[in-house]
């Protein structure tokens, strides 16, 4: 006597693609921040340091953050002394730019974010049996479905 025995699960839920997406979108945010305020630290260090403007990179560098620094340029003096400027309008730039990056994270979060729903779970059960004194190839099989939906 030959058994088989299959057994498919499977589980859908309401939203979650939904959950996904937003969980996606605000990694996206944060990481682009991430990127924002890395090269603002750099250009403030730079400054500090004294490095020479002259040098590809610090141009670059300095060439890209200025888009994000002109509008904090004239809220605050930059301290400097031999070559070295501290250049609070960029530190200053950061707090803000971090500030609007948590707030459009919270508003997508609240926007689209979608909470759990009901599970529904499907489970489909494949028997197959060979009795002892059947004729060669001649079995039976038994197919049973089974749906259960769980509420968290």
């Amino acid at each position: 006597m030959t058994d088989y025995k299959e057994v498919k699960t499977t589980a859908h839920e309401a939203g979650q693609e939904q959950r996904f997406a937003t969980f996606k979108v605000t990694q996206l945010i944060w990481l682009l921040l991430g990127i924002l305020e890395s090269m603002i630290a750099l250009r403030v260090v730079f400054k500090l340091l004294g490095v020479n403007a002259a040098n590809a990179f610090a141009t670059l560098l300095y060439g890209v953050t200025n888009l994000f620094i002109a509008p904090f340029e004239s809220l605050a003096g930059a301290p400097a002394a031999g070559g070295m400027v501290l250049e609070i309008s960029s530190i200053i730039a950061m707090i803000v730019y971090a500030l609007m990056a948590w707030g459009l994270e919270r508003i997508v979060y609240v926007v689209f974010y979608r909470p759990r729903g009901p599970v529904s779970v499907s489970q489909t059960t494949v028997a197959e049996h060979t009795p002892v004194q059947a004729p060669a190839g001649v079995s039976q099989t038994t197919t049973t479905d089974r749906t259960v939906t769980h509420t968290p």
